[in-house]
């Protein structure tokens, strides 16, 4: 059986400004469809956050219903969908009976019935070839009771558990272990925060269901891969090869320039996972950053080659500088106006004003070194700084707190 493994699509993302991806998205799903078909792919999994939010514009599902007939035309028989922490779990069930006739498996939210996250899919020959058990992204009301007024490290530990105890309960479902035993592989999803794992600036931390300290341990054995999303970057969980992110096809935010971008391709033979191999995503669109001095910035902008990109390049601006903001915004507007949008278009620019600090009396053309503003800061770093004036023992509680606090704002 060949397995293709993607997740975090995020149709319908607004970027910053409000610009769309939805030409980058549709050209990755085009690929996707002709990789499926070139590969032989004969089930395809897709881990999570399909949509980037719970009510998706028309264009997005447009994109994501194309796909899925776009598939009939492919060697794949069947495909898994399970629901992250951007779907909407009523959105994605919604067509669910209907999908389920073209053998699209839809599990947007952990269903009544326990065992139907438990699929069968035949093989070519129309008998038994894989288990998947389709774990969706679960939420607080999955996996523990609210226990009113109890401290963060109980509750975190008790979300724990219960993630650990929802993955043992899949596992030992019946005809999970029967068909094991008969010798088929079992492929479990999840959507989630693996603790040791790498993080991108777009992804959002859980503090409700916050998973971050699972481990490749909470996993059962009897599970032969692991298909997970919510993560932006490929990585594995724990050094294990069977434990995988197969990370988003295209970059979310300016802090993924440097990730890969790939899809997980499987297979599986005599019950076992006999290979693994990543295949590269082409992009269609750069994310660039130019940070420095108004000097490094200007140079970048006018000396950049988006040679080998069908679509213009996105910029993030951040200049280092002790001009005024008048002053830097009047010059990089005049950079800006003299660019070639089809090649480049700046979404966003900054300017961090540095300056210097002296005592009182000091010459002003000390040898001060310029600092950090405080516009250089994050809400977090200021709030740690804050934080040096509490009790040692009670910082990580409050920090904790700020967290939750900032993820709701």
């Amino acid at each position: 059986m060949r397995v293709l493994h993607t997740a975090d699509w995020h149709l319908g993302q607004r970027f910053i400004q409000g610009n769309e991806r939805t030409d980058e998205h549709r050209h990755f799903l085009d690929w996707l469809v002709q990789t499926v078909r070139e590969q032989q792919v004969e089930v395809l999994v897709v881990a999570g956050d399909i949509f980037d939010t719970g009510s998706p514009s028309n264009q997005a599902l447009e994109l994501y219903y194309s796909f899925l007939l776009n598939m009939r035309q492919t060697p794949c028989h069947d495909i898994v969908v399970v629901g992250g922490n951007h779907d909407s779990p009523a959105t994605l069930n919604a067509p669910a009976r209907l999908l389920r006739h073209l053998r699209v498996h839809v599990v947007g939210c952990v269903p009544e019935c326990f065992e139907e996250q438990v699929l069968v899919l035949d093989d070519a020959q129309g008998k038994p070839g894989l288990v998947v058990c389709a774990v969706p992204f679960l939420r607080d009301r999955d996996v523990r009771l609210s226990v009113p007024g109890e401290p963060a490290e109980e509750r975190e530990a008790r979300i724990k558990q219960g993630i650990a105890d929802h993955y043992a309960r899949v596992a030992d479902v019946e005809t999970v272990w029967q068909l094991k035993d008969l010798g088929l592989p079992v492929l479990a999803t999840g959507h989630l925060y693996a603790a040791g794992a790498a993080p991108s600036d777009s992804e959002r931390t859980i503090h409700v269901g916050n998973l971050g300290q699972v481990t490749a341990d909470h996993f059962p054995v009897v599970f032969d891969y692991v298909a997970l999303g919510h993560l932006h970057r490929p990585q594995r969980v724990g050094g294990r090869d069977h434990i995988r992110y197969s990370g988003s096809p295209i970059a979310l935010s300016f802090s993924e320039i440097d990730h890969p971008k790939e899809v997980l391709l499987l297979d599986f033979q005599a019950g076992k996972l006999q290979e693994l191999v990543s295949l590269p995503v082409p992009s269609v669109r750069r994310l660039v950053r130019f940070h420095g001095t108004l000097d490094e910035v200007t140079q970048g902008l006018t000396t950049y080659d988006n040679t080998g990109y069908l679509l213009p390049a996105w910029a993030d601006v951040q200049v280092h500088s002790e001009l005024t903001q008048l002053e830097v915004a009047e010059a990089l507007l005049a950079i800006i106006g003299g660019l070639d949008r089809r090649q480049l278009e700046v979404l966003a620019r900054r300017h961090f004003r540095l300056v210097k600090l002296r005592a009182l009396g000091e010459a002003e053309d000390t040898d001060t070194p310029l600092t950090r503003s405080l516009h250089d800061f994050t809400e977090r770093e200021v709030f740690e700084q804050r934080l040096e004036a509490e009790p040692a023992e009670s910082r990580a509680e409050l920090l904790r707190a700020f967290d939750e606090l900032l993820e709701h704002m």
